[in-house]
């Protein structure tokens, strides 16, 4: 697969990319399903609800048993009134993981990257870097490359480029390592060095 390269100023010939990642069929059922295990392994299950035990409530009948021509009430926590206890409430331990398995997970990773390929969204530089930790630079740089919004993933992340990048809303840089689907399919555009592809083309064998 032929990857079009850029530089600072712009176009800079193409690069030949491995087949076995950026030249793979489309799987739309195999995407979806590692993205949705990335999003749901990313919860944190902290959310919670009372039950009738827990909300604070008076133990005083609100009214007699007859007479009144309402319907019997013993306590203010009934589920059925305004300010009571859950039926069913969700419990803070709640497991939102999905397992992938890893053949999976990188097969969908490269489905990914091979569909991004043919729709022309992946840059190939030859390194990417800043020489001072200023946010500006770094935009100025993102735009002579003619990219809007861009995820850049590197073989390594000094200190000058993780400063200056984490201020950008439309720019995100990762280690190769930490390359994920959902910031693969998030960016309009993706630029990838070439140092950080040949450790892609290792990792999904």
């Amino acid at each position: 697969m032929e990857l079009k390269m850029v530089n600072d100023k712009g176009g800079a010939g193409t690069f030949k990319a491995p087949d076995e990642v950026f030249a793979r069929d489309f799987n739309e059922a195999l995407v979806h399903q590692i993205v949705v295990a990335f999003q749901a392994n990313a919860r944190i299950g902290s959310r919670a609800q009372k039950d009738r035990g827990a909300v604070r409530h008076s133990t005083k009948k609100p009214w007699r048993q007859k007479g009144t021509g309402r319907a019997r009430a013993g306590m203010t926590s009934s589920p059925l009134w305004r300010g009571g206890g859950k039926i069913f409430p969700n419990s803070p331990d709640e497991n939102f993981t999905h397992k992938v398995n890893r053949k999976m997970y990188r097969a969908g990773i490269a489905s990914i990257l091979s569909q991004l390929a043919r729709e022309d969204r992946i840059r190939v530089v030859e390194q990417f870097s800043v020489d001072q930790p200023k946010t500006k630079l770094l935009a100025q740089k993102v735009k002579s490359m003619g990219l809007g919004g861009v995820l850049v993933i590197t073989d390594a992340i000094d200190e000058n480029l993780m400063l200056s990048s984490r201020n950008l809303a439309n720019v995100e840089v990762i280690d190769v390592r930490h390359a994920d689907p959902v910031s693969l399919v998030r960016y309009p555009h993706v630029v990838l060095t070439k140092a950080a592809i040949a450790k892609l083309e290792e990792m999904l064998k």
